[in-house]
């Protein structure tokens, strides 16, 4: 006889950027859920084009670019095209870092393979095993524009290595919930609801208010708070008051698996 499927039967939310929903929605349905999309992020340039083009025009005095996302992948690869090149054509003492699963496949898609990634798909994890010493090392960390963690230039440069930091994209809070999403919590329809990044949070919670007004957080009563790692569940307990589980290994699988075990045994 089959198992049944861990979430058949739920209905999630997933927060994502809009671009990124399928990838969410696919894995989620596959394991049976219902998926609501409420997209609390939109990604676009940053607001100053600058600072990354000098770095990039400049790639040949760097040892590493040290990526923390598929959208700062994304970024730096159209810059690199403006300028006539790209990540696989890079200068060849130039290596590739990567944190997270997605941001190592999008480097192999685009034929640049990450030289380094870290066995944890979190930054921390980065610095501690990071293959060489920081000292006289020039890092390029191409970031989100606002609400990044610091946390990667302030330890390479604490290990003696020249850090750039340079806004690749912004990430912003979309003008409202669209009509499904509203619909769902409207009627109370949701039995978890999942957090990709501190942002996210942030986001939902500006738009769950925009809506719903100052009582905005009754609308997620009865309702699991799921997130994909330590900071995004820290920005959840300090937005939401709570988070009822957090992915492991902390990427979408984890999401899902962290999903079903929060929701096992609950009617």
């Amino acid at each position: 006889m089959d198992m049944p499927l861990p979430l058949a039967g739920r209905t999630v939310a997933v927060t994502r950027a809009e671009t990124q929903l399928g990838a969410a929605r696919q894995l989620f349905e596959q394991a049976g859920a219902s998926v609501i999309d409420l997209p609390a992020l939109v990604i676009g340039p940053p607001d100053l084009w600058g600072p990354l083009d000098d770095a990039l025009a400049e790639l040949d005095q760097f040892h590493w670019i040290v990526f923390s996302s598929a959208n700062g992948v994304d970024a730096v690869e159209q810059r690199l095209l403006r300028q006539g090149t790209c990540l696989a054509r890079r200068p060849r003492g130039v290596r590739l870092a990567a944190v997270g699963r997605k941001t190592a496949q999008t480097l192999e898609g685009l034929g640049a393979p990450a030289d380094f990634v870290p066995p944890a798909f979190v930054a921390d994890s980065l610095i501690e095993h990071f293959p060489v010493s920081g000292w006289g090392q020039r890092l390029l960390l191409p970031r989100v524009q606002s609400g990044g963690r610091t946390l990667l230039a302030e330890a390479f440069a604490a290990a003696g290595a020249r850090v750039v930091e340079v806004a690749a994209y912004e990430t912003r809070c979309p003008a409202g919930l669209p009509t499904g999403a509203l619909q769902a919590l409207e009627r109370r329809g949701l039995d978890a609801i999942t957090f990709s990044s501190g942002k996210t949070v942030e986001h939902t919670v500006q738009l769950l208010a925009g809506s719903f007004g100052d009582a905005w957080i009754q609308q997620l009563e009865g309702v699991q708070v799921i997130s994909i790692g330590p900071q995004t569940s820290q920005r959840c307990m300090e937005r939401l008051g709570r988070v009822d589980g957090e992915a492991d290994p902390h990427d979408l699988e984890g999401l899902v698996a962290a999903c079903s075990l929060a929701l096992r045994g609950r009617p």
